[in-house]
Parts: structure tokens; sequence; C-alpha cells
């Protein structure tokens, strides 16, 4: 009787290593935060909360390297305080992303739709390589349309305050997934609507891992 005991224990002890495991390359992460700008005294600008929280695999290249990085070692259950500075985070302002370009490649069928160039809009844009690229609408006058290409957080101190949910090892079809598609991150996490992942212009791009949402995972 003592010895079935023991060995059901046991196996409950075993699988609480498997599923509250220590983040490393190759896990699967489950977290909530809260990302401030300008410091932990900063107001929030995106949270990922535990009904919604941010699932990713560590290693697989989608989150910000610096992020990435603070969280090896960590448990499930553990909190967390990570600041990234611009420098390590989406960059310092390049003013080289801010371009001019003509008002003729936003025509479709000869007409240019004025809702999509209203000053403040985020438009999909790609470049002569394929890049895609988000760019933010600055001034339009007269044939000349000014967009700038840095990512919205470029120049932003990054403040991150949260909790590990989980940490457990990717399967063999998540790994498979995660790169052949460069990486997977998902649920409401990663800067969310600021669009983290690739932005810029041609050679004055600028290009940030995402600190959230990718590929969709679930």
């Amino acid at each position: 009787m003592l010895r079935k005991k023991y060995t059901v224990s046991l196996h409950i002890k075993i699988l609480k290593n498997i599923v509250m495991g220590t983040v490393s390359k190759d896990s699967m992460v489950t977290l909530t935060y809260d990302l401030r700008l300008d410091g932990k005294e900063g107001d929030i600008f995106e949270s990922a909360t535990t009904e919604s929280p941010l699932i990713f695999l560590h290693g697989a290249g989608l989150m910000i390297p610096a992020f990435e990085e603070q969280l090896i070692g960590k448990n499930s259950g553990d909190k967390f305080e990570i600041s990234i500075p611009a420098a390590s985070g989406y960059g310092e302002i390049n003013e080289e992303a801010v371009v001019e370009l003509p008002l003729d490649i936003f025509k479709v069928d000869g007409k240019v739709d004025d809702a999509l160039l209203a000053v403040g809009n985020s438009v999909p844009m790609m470049s002569s390589h394929g890049q895609r690229m988000d760019g933010i609408v600055v001034s339009v006058s007269g044939e000349i349309v000014t967009m700038d290409f840095n990512h919205p957080l470029a120049g932003e101190d990054l403040h991150f305050s949260g909790e590990i949910l989980e940490v457990r090892a990717a399967s063999a079809e998540e790994l498979a997934a995660a790169y052949s598609t460069g990486g997977c991150g998902c649920g409401s996490g990663g800067c969310g609507d600021s669009g983290c992942g690739d932005g810029g212009c041609g050679d004055g791009a600028s290009s940030g891992g995402g600190c959230g949402s990718g590929c969709g995972c679930n």
C-alpha cells in the first residue's frame, strides 16, 4: 500500500516537473505582462492577460532578443521585471526611414483612396526587395506623400512586468511549424496593433522582432 502511494506521488512529481519547466531555447512559454513606456512608472501601452496571454516558442526569433534573454532560467510562477532601452528594443528613430513617395503609387484604377492616406494611418507596403513594410502617413502635399517607416516603438524605452504562467517543452509539430515560418508567438501580447515585426523602407529599413503577436499557435 505504501509502495503504491509512493509510486503515484513520484509520477505526479515527474509530471509537475515537465509542466513547471525552466525557460530555455525551444521551450513553449505562456506569460502575462504589462508594457509601459518610459520606465516602470510610465503609462501602460498594452497588456497580455491571463485570459489572453502571450504564448511563444523561446529562441525562434520572433520576440525582441533582449526580452527573451532576460527570461532565460525563469520558471513557471515566476514574476519578472524587464527594462529594455530603445537601442536594444526597436532601435532609435532613423531619419532616413522618413521618405517622400510619389502619389501615383497609391492610386488604384487611377484614383487615390483619401481614407487610405489620412495622416496617421498605417499603410502596408512592400519594398523593391519584397520586404513587407508598414508606413505611417505623415503628410500629403500635392503629388508627394511623406511616409514614416520607423517602427512605431522606435526611440522608446520599454518596461515589461508580468508573470510566467507555464513553461513546457515544445512538441515536434510546434518546432517544425515555428522554424519553417520564422517563429511563433500568439495571444494578445507583442505590441499588438502597433505592429511588431518587420518595418522600414529599403536601405533605411528599421526591422525588429515582434514582442508578441505572431503566426498564431492556438
